[in-house]
């Protein structure tokens, strides 16, 4: 595969990923056509391995969003800058502590947001749980299957 399809493979996997936080976008399944793609045009047992276990990660990521409660977002207040705040924080989370920093980023970056719009910490407190209780929770076990997928990928791509 040569560098500009991976260049491309990588941008439709960004692209996913940011899809977890805009609703109505199918984020997970365009990372794993990501990776289906790029397993299909690689070769390798590497790349394979890298699909089945995507594949296995997305399979875990709907039974888990399948028995949390459904979104309701906008009911609860969420707004699109919320999702901004979060996917940054689970994203840095997830970079400066590897895989188990994503979901205490994904919340601190709505607390972030709610400390900044309402002002104080016990609002930012009720307002985080509110969100987390009307579907956060959802997003972020989403998100984070998709970043699991992203890294894995990233890794066989650079060290495979």
């Amino acid at each position: 595969m040569g560098a500009w399809e991976l260049l491309l493979v990588g941008a439709l996997i960004a692209l996913g990923v940011c899809g977890v936080l805009v609703p109505g976008v199918p984020g997970s399944w365009l990372v794993w056509a990501a990776v289906l793609w790029w397993a299909l045009e690689d070769s390798q047992p590497v790349a394979w391995a890298v699909l089945v276990g995507a594949t296995t990660v997305l399979l875990v990521s709907l039974v888990v969003r399948w028995a949390l409660p459904p979104r309701r977002l906008r009911a609860s207040g969420a707004t699109p800058r919320m999702a901004v705040y979060a996917g940054t924080g689970a994203l840095l989370g997830f970079l400066l502590i590897p895989v188990v920093g994503a979901p205490p980023g994904f919340m601190a970056g709505i607390y972030l947001h709610e400390r900044l719009r309402l002002g104080g910490h016990g609002e930012a407190m009720a307002a985080l749980r509110t969100t987390m209780g009307a579907g956060g929770s959802s997003v972020l076990a989403e998100l984070f299957a998709c970043l699991l997928i992203a890294g894995a990928w990233l890794s066989a791509v650079v060290w495979g």
